[in-house]
């Protein structure tokens, strides 16, 4: 049966639970029971060659940033720089943390808006999940595609700020824009800012309909022709509810290269897994390969031997790549 635009307006803005993982919405005891579950599991360091960490820093309280934990280890390499629009757009900027701490750890600085909500030192939730009303209608995002940007704006700004440490640290030329379900949305509008060189959307995709069901946010197709730069799509298959909508957003791109892979893994990917599972190393390889041009990262994409190309799990679309 074709899912309403309803349910999918809810899963890409509605209870954290849906945001972060994808399911069903169960009784408030039920998702109060599963949020305790993933708060009590240790925030990883990632795979990369700098273990990261995450932490607010006072110049910018309203996000979460995510860094390699010795910068001094980085040597003469530049860090590039991730803004991230959090699942369901929500103020809890860890809500991906395993996802952020992987990207961190191969030398990004990422930037999530809201605060530590979850997760290892998590302030006290506050409010109530956000559901729809009797009308059927959600309440606005917590978070908009504009603190997405205050994010990029804020580390290019530290890059030149005296006393900063990370003054002198970062490469401009090295910035991407990421996000998870309704952020994912985020991520597209964002993207046609010209200082973004690469982009990833996870478990998204601009309305088929033309319909704006999110309050707070608006899209349509006319974004996906400002894209810039090259793109990659990760679904969660046929089970994530954002599959009709990412798929198309696909075959309408034809003018950056594009690349769309997925597995069976549903709305929620594999955040919730130490060091972000399967969907992080795809992700890092990605950010590497378009920022970095690393070549070994490349070759998880490219070429008719692609990792993924051989992956049994995970399957890979390609244009102008």
């Amino acid at each position: 049966m074709r899912k309403s635009y309803a349910a999918i307006a809810l899963a890409f803005a509605g209870t954290a639970a849906l945001a972060q993982q994808g399911t069903p919405v169960s009784a408030p005891a039920d998702q109060a029971a599963a949020a305790r579950q993933r708060d009590a599991v240790p925030d990883s360091s990632g795979t990369g060659p700098f273990a990261a960490m995450k932490r607010v820093d006072r110049t910018l309280p309203e996000h979460v940033i995510y860094q390699p934990r010795d910068l001094d280890a980085l040597g003469k390499k530049k860090l590039g720089v991730v803004v991230w629009g959090n699942g369901g757009c929500s103020a809890d900027g860890a809500s991906a943390r395993q996802h952020l701490l992987e990207l961190a750890s191969y030398g990004y600085v990422v930037v999530a808006p809201g605060r530590i909500l979850s997760g290892p030192g998590a302030k006290a939730r506050t409010g109530s999940a956000r559901r729809p009303d009797a009308a059927g209608t959600l309440p606005p995002v917590a978070t908009t595609a504009a603190e997405v940007t205050r994010g990029l704006d804020w580390a290019l700004a530290e890059n030149t700020r005296s006393g900063s440490p990370l003054n002198g640290r970062i490469d401009p030329a090295k910035v991407a824009v990421a996000g998870h379900s309704c952020g994912g949305l985020q991520a597209l509008q964002v993207a046609e800012d010209l200082r973004i060189r690469a982009v990833i959307v996870h478990n998204s995709g601009v309305f088929a309909d033309g319909t704006n069901p999110i309050p707070g946010i608006t899209v349509n197709k006319a974004l996906l022709g400002r894209l810039h730069t090259p793109v990659l799509y990760v679904l969660g298959g046929e089970s994530d509810i954002a599959w009709p909508n990412g798929t198309d957003d696909f075959k309408r791109i034809d003018h950056v290269p594009a690349a769309l892979v997925w597995a069976d893994v549903g709305h929620g990917g594999t955040f919730g897994e130490p060091n972000g599972g399967r969907v992080g190393r795809i992700s890092a390889d990605w950010l590497e390969w378009q920022l970095s041009g690393d070549g070994k990262a490349g070759k998880t994409f490219a070429g008719n031997d692609c990792g993924l190309c051989a992956d049994p799990q995970w399957k890979i679309e390609r244009k102008r790549i």
